[in-house]
């Protein structure tokens, strides 16, 4: 998968590997992101990283349920880091990438690239344009053929 230096435009090789429970701590204190990601362990934790950099920091974080009884992945949290966001972002399609790893870890369950989630109010539009979701009330989903898309655009 490729990400994209913003402000060089070139592109650079990225992956996505689990959080272990030991590296939240660190994650939480480098105040490179919002939200207390200890709160996530007993979900599936994964990052974003740099591929072939050793000590790459995390770029982007996803958590994952994995719902078989609704043969479904549920995303509970995604965030890039701090640097990633808005205007003056430095990496761009880190979102998209976690996204996309999530549908595919759907497809290899079987669930047919079925990942729902619950965004912000403010964020429901840019999911539905940007990546395909549809809305269903409050809550957002992919699935089928849109997930194949947003799986072949950022893997």
């Amino acid at each position: 998968m490729l990400l994209l230096n913003y402000e060089t435009q070139e592109e650079f090789e990225a992956e996505i590997l689990e959080v272990l429970e030991s590296e939240l701590v660190e994650i939480d204190e480098s105040g490179r992101f919002g939200f207390d990601w200890s709160k996530e362990v007993g979900n599936r934790i994964f990052k974003i990283v740099a591929k072939g950099i050793l000590d790459s920091p995390a770029l982007g974080l996803i958590s994952l349920s994995i719902l078989a009884s609704e043969l479904r992945i549920h995303v509970d949290l995604v965030e890039n880091a701090k640097e990633n966001r808005g205007k003056d972002k430095q990496v761009d399609r880190v979102g998209g990438c976690l996204l996309a790893f999530a549908a595919g870890l759907s497809f290899e369950r079987g669930y047919l690239g079925f990942i729902s989630l619950v965004p912000k109010t403010e964020l429901i539009d840019h999911y539905v344009e940007k990546y395909g979701f549809t809305q269903y009330g409050r809550q957002l989903a992919i699935d089928g053929e849109d997930a194949i898309k947003l799986i072949q655009k950022y893997l």
